[in-house]
């Protein structure tokens, strides 16, 4: 059965384009959609997401009644940082390649196009709910946060040191070309953030945001640590705990940074958004320890505990860029700024905390 057009919103999503898709990925081997309604969900900067709730005629008591659709951002200034960036051939790309070759839990997809010349795409993918949403500016509790590091091994760990994920024409050559892109509008991006958010943060916060530009030419071309899959925004707006009532620990969504990178990045990341800072004090090191057996469990070898701890201090530094380049580059709103002063100020605490510019000159 052949795949429908990709659709540029939920509003292109009829009765009929619902059964053509879900035939061509085997969901409905009988009977037609009859009805298709959908609202909004989530909190998605570069592209937007809506729940589907489907109406059946004739169909097996197996057909999804809903399900999750993501689409480029309406946004103008949003989706042009989703395609220049290729955050949409990325994720698009991880649900078509590479899901299925990791044991970090995601939803299945059931349809994944895009147009790469135009970046225009559709993903249907497996409604995890009912769960309960991750929130950044609530922030998680301790038991929360280990849960969301032992899924990050699960993610890490199969593709460890996987030469061949350097084959991935979408994943290798879009690394490369994001960090070039970020790394020349660094010192543009600082200035603006630092004249939006005027008096917003300490100052020593503000110090090394004045030093992320230098860091971040520093770290190209450092390879220094075993290569594996990074998911590169892995924070709790992206992540769902007890998926489809518990069934599931967590479900972890948006692969548009999807990258090959150093593992403790995510999890550096995690815990500077997650946590308060005085919380991430008191339990990081246990944390990473977690985060580290769970590597050694699922048959990670030659990476002492020691290594883990050097890589989590060093790759700080991607809390910071995340705060303050995402902060430019999506549409701004109220609870948008809130987020990424909260992320920009617990990355730089973190990175004060261990020293973490001073690693990179």
């Amino acid at each position: 059965m052949q795949n429908p057009p990709i659709a540029l919103g939920p509003d292109l999503i009829d009765a009929d384009w619902m059964t053509a898709a879900l035939q061509a990925s085997g969901d409905l081997p009988g009977g037609k959609v009859t009805e298709v309604q959908w609202r909004p969900v989530g909190n998605g900067l570069v592209g937007d997401s809506f729940r589907f709730e489907l109406t059946y005629t004739g169909a097996p008591d197996t057909a999804p009644t809903s399900l999750v659709g993501k689409f480029p951002a309406k946004d103008p200034a949003s989706r042009a940082s989703g395609a220049g960036l290729r955050l949409y051939l990325r994720e698009v790309g991880f649900y078509r390649d590479i899901a299925q070759t990791v044991d970090i839990s995601t939803p299945r997809p059931l349809y994944a196009q895009i147009n790469p010349e135009t970046h225009d795409f559709t993903l249907i993918l497996e409604d995890l709910g009912p769960a309960r949403a991750g929130d950044q500016l609530a922030g998680c509790s301790v038991e929360d946060a280990a849960t969301a590091l032992k899924e990050a091994a699960a993610l890490h760990a199969p593709r460890w040191g996987d030469a061949s994920l350097a084959q991935i024409e979408w994943l290798n050559p879009a690394n490369s070309e994001m960090n070039g892109q970020i790394a020349a509008a660094l010192p543009a991006v600082v200035a603006a953030f630092k004249d939006r958010y005027d008096g917003q943060l300490e100052p020593e916060c503000l110090a090394i945001v004045d030093r992320l530009p230098a860091a971040v030419v520093a770290m190209q071309g450092v390879s220094d640590f075993p290569i594996t899959l990074q998911h590169a925004d892995f924070r709790l707006d992206n992540i769902l705990f007890d998926v489809q009532g518990g069934a599931r620990r967590m479900g972890t969504l948006d692969w548009q940074t999807i990258t090959l990178g150093a593992a403790l990045t995510d999890v550096s990341y995690f815990l500077s958004a997650g946590l308060s800072p005085e919380t991430r004090r008191e339990h990081e090191r246990d944390l990473v320890g977690l985060y580290h057996a769970e590597l050694l469990k699922r048959g990670v070898r030659d990476y002492p505990l020691d290594a883990a701890w050097r890589d989590y201090q060093r790759f700080a530094v991607h809390g910071v860029l995340m705060g303050v380049f995402s902060a430019m580059a999506v549409e701004r709103t109220e609870r948008g700024d809130a987020l990424f002063l909260k992320m920009t100020r617990g990355g730089c605490l973190q990175a004060l905390d261990h020293g973490t510019f001073e690693m990179w000159g």
